[in-house]
């Protein structure tokens, strides 16, 4: 029977549903039955391929549309008198907020094949909705693998070669400057003192690439009270000759 359930055949409740009303409205009072036979005599429904409509009323006029996506819970129910004509409710749940049902379908011989069919329409709907909000994933291009495969072969030579296995990284601003700066080469005279040879500062490059600044240290002066004696002498004795070799003239 599920087999050969259509649900776009259903177009009108199930006459049982009049005698269902009627019988509701002799439980209930005269004025109730006037309004339950006005929703029979009107009442349509059209399932098709994006959701369910149901429609109905003479004064007032009563449309709801329910697509697959929006249905959060589908229930089946069954009181004493729909059991005894074979009749029930398929109440459908939205994510509205409200505690009642948006949409109440009555009149279905087969109410567990309409349900079983809402169910498997809501589910297909959100499965739809999760693949097309996922991102597709793109093939890698043989360029790109081969490309990825030069890389890892020359990483292994660098490693087998006891080299980085990063590729040589660009040379910084520091280093460029340094390999432009000439060599300056200080000689230095046995004579001059050594607080009058200037100090170097030297760039030392570590291993990690930065540039440490070392200043070479320049040496320290000993100055002895002879050798400062002997100085004061010598100065003197230059200028006592110059005299005499005047006053002899």
């Amino acid at each position: 029977m599920t087999t050969s359930f259509d649900p776009a055949e259903i177009r009108r409740p199930d006459p049982r549903l009049r005698n269902y009303y009627l019988l509701l409205g002799l439980f209930s009072g005269f004025v109730t039955t006037i309004p339950f036979l006005a929703k029979y005599f009107t009442l349509q429904y059209q399932f098709d391929d994006s959701g369910v409509s149901m429609k109905w009323g003479i004064l007032f006029r009563h449309e709801i549309h329910l697509t697959y996506r929006r249905i959060q819970d589908i229930h089946l129910t069954r009181n004493l008198l729909q059991r005894w004509l074979g009749l029930a409710t398929v109440s459908v749940q939205t994510a509205s907020g409200s505690s009642a049902p948006e949409m109440k379908i009555e009149g279905i011989l087969a109410a567990e094949e309409l349900r079983d069919y809402l169910y498997s329409q809501m589910r297909g709907a959100k499965g739809l909705a999760t693949d097309a909000n996922a991102t597709p994933n793109t093939p890698a291009t043989a360029a790109e693998v081969t490309q990825l495969l030069s890389d890892i072969r020359d990483a292994l030579q660098r490693i087998a070669a006891g080299e980085s296995p990063q590729p040589p990284a660009a040379a910084t601003v520091t280093e460029i400057a340094i390999e432009a700066t000439p060599a300056t080469t200080i000689d230095s005279d046995p004579s001059t003192p050594a607080d009058m040879v200037p100090s170097r500062d030297v760039d030392v490059a570590t291993s990690d690439g930065a540039v440490e600044l070392a200043s070479e240290a320049k040496p320290e002066t000993v100055v002895n009270e002879e050798s400062s004696l002997e100085s004061v002498e010598s100065v003197e004795r230059d200028s006592v000759e110059p005299r005499e070799s005047s006053h002899g003239s």
